[in-house]
């Protein structure tokens, strides 16, 4: 396991860099696809063991889920650390894997998995091609497309958002979050310290969040609004399109309506979890997720899984468990690559 990447490797400080054009050939002994927490401490741990490893994701930086939803949201759940920040863990994972200086194929969706006999060739959406000894699929939930607030669609970009990647953008704003599960929750907590106002919105008068989260939003400063819909949001016409958001009309089922002062929305309703090119690489799913045997390999026999995608009786979905996951699949595919090689890795201070 000696093949050396032919793409340009890119460390942490390089994985807001472009990604690797149209054309690009990668040879790696490991394919990792997605790069969320999974996928990154798999391109530590497989780099650790000695191979050559590229992480290839859809998205346009590292982190997956966790920097694209929850950045941050802090994470108690992770050994080590009582609490850590969504965006700092990832960080530390990517410096993490960064020792070993990985490919990383970033906005590259793989499409296409096809068998060669000695190894795996992986297309992109990107046009890039990837030769593999052996891949593992550590894609999280898939593709997450968020689910549409119904009205106030041309406000996208212009005051309406779904996600909050940075809460500072959002600085002494008046703000309106729509939904009633964590994510919405977690954000009016967030934003209370730095906006203006948060009026959290929801249809019902119950919440699907966890019921501590509930207790803590109700002891805060945040004005809730249950049960209300959205139904106009309008602009300041400033730029005579509509301009940016400027106000948000409340109204319940009794016709009641209330008129917010609104700078921002934020629209948490959830998201459409999809397989995409994942559901046509010949593996065996069970509830949309991949099976896996006590290996983490697929139904291919170089194709693994790890983390929130990978299916076996009695899973936990945990981060931690993700972690050991793909530690676990790395050694197996260790052996498969070069069975001389011993299955158990040894102790980390003595490489």
């Amino acid at each position: 396991m000696d093949a050396g990447p032919t793409a340009m490797s890119a460390g942490p400080a390089a994985m807001g860099a472009a990604a690797p054009s149209a054309g690009t050939e990668v040879s790696v002994d490991l394919l990792v696809v997605g790069a969320g927490p999974t996928g990154l401490y798999a391109a530590y741990y497989a780099g650790f063991r000695g191979m050559s490893v590229a992480v290839a994701d859809a998205l346009p930086e590292v982190g997956g889920q966790i920097a694209a939803l929850y950045p941050e949201k802090l994470v108690y759940d992770v050994a080590g650390f009582p609490a850590v920040r969504g965006q700092d863990l990832v960080d530390r994972l990517a410096e993490q894997a960064g020792r070993w200086n990985p490919v990383y194929l970033l906005g590259h969706g793989v499409t296409d998995l096809d068998d060669t006999g000695a190894g795996v060739v992986a297309t992109t959406d990107a046009g890039a091609r990837i030769s593999a000894g052996a891949v593992l699929v550590c894609g999280g939930i898939g593709n997450f497309i968020p689910r549409e607030l119904p009205v106030g669609s041309e406000y996208l970009g212009r005051g309406l958002r779904y996600f909050v990647p940075r809460l500072d953008e959002l600085s002494g704003q008046d703000v309106v979050v729509v939904g009633g599960g964590d994510s919405a929750l977690d954000w009016a907590l967030s934003l209370e310290p730095v906006a203006a106002s948060v009026t959290l919105v929801h249809r019902r008068t119950r919440f699907r969040a966890h019921e501590r989260t509930v207790e803590q939003v109700g002891n805060s400063s945040v004005r809730v609004l249950t049960p209300y819909e959205v139904e106009k949001i309008s602009g300041d016409g400033a730029d005579g399109n509509g301009g940016v958001v400027s106000e948000v009309v409340v109204a319940n089922s009794d016709g009641d309506r209330i008129t917010l002062p609104a700078q921002s929305v934020v629209a948490a309703l959830g998201f459409i979890a999809d397989l995409g090119p994942i559901e046509r690489w010949g593996l065996d799913l069970r509830r949309r997720r991949i099976l896996v045997d006590r290996t983490m390999r697929t139904s291919r026999e170089r194709v693994f899984a790890a983390g929130d995608i990978a299916d076996y009786d009695g899973r936990v979905g945990l981060i931690s468990i993700g972690f050991g996951e793909a530690a676990l699949a790395v050694n197996h595919v260790a052996a498969l690559l070069d069975p001389a090689r011993s299955l158990t890795p040894g102790h980390s201070s003595d490489a």
